[in-house]
């Protein structure tokens, strides 16, 4: 897992966190978020499927899907090398309707939709490989990033 952070930092090039003068992060915040799974061509499909876009990198190593400017990975590994203390939240446009089209895509609740204040409301299943993925609406963020592939 250590490798696999390295490698992600090393593409990215980030090699230590700083904050400025003025207190503000030269973190832009998550950019990739990265699931193992037991069956690559099982989670590509669903995700395919889920996130209702096709992978711009597929190799056996590694799936890749450009999520509106985000990048969702897919890493073979056996449940012993899952983590299980993170969350990913995807950003929608309506948090019930996602968490239900997940479930019904054949994910496993979790965590039911809520509002937890100020409008923002997430919910979270566990992906039929057993990671957990979250849905949040929250007001405010603005959520017009689009794809590059986008107009």
């Amino acid at each position: 897992m250590k490798f696999l952070l390295a490698l992600l930092l090393s593409m990215t090039g980030v090699s230590q966190v700083q904050a400025d003068t003025q207190g503000q992060s030269h973190m832009h915040g998550p950019r990739t978020t990265v699931y193992m799974v037991d069956d690559m061509a099982r989670a590509k499909a669903w995700y395919t499927e889920a996130f209702g876009i096709a992978p711009y990198f597929d190799e056996a190593y590694y799936i890749g899907f450009n999520v509106r400017g985000y990048e969702l990975g897919l890493m073979p590994a056996d449940a012993s090398e899952k983590a299980t203390s993170v969350i990913a939240y995807w950003g929608v446009d309506d948090a019930d309707a996602a968490y239900d089209r997940l479930v019904g895509l054949g994910a496993t609740p979790l965590n039911p939709v809520s509002d937890v204040g100020g409008g923002i409301r997430l919910g979270v299943v566990n992906d039929p490989f057993g990671n957990a993925l979250g849905v949040i609406y929250n007001p405010h963020f603005n959520s017009a990033v689009e794809s590059p592939d986008e107009d």
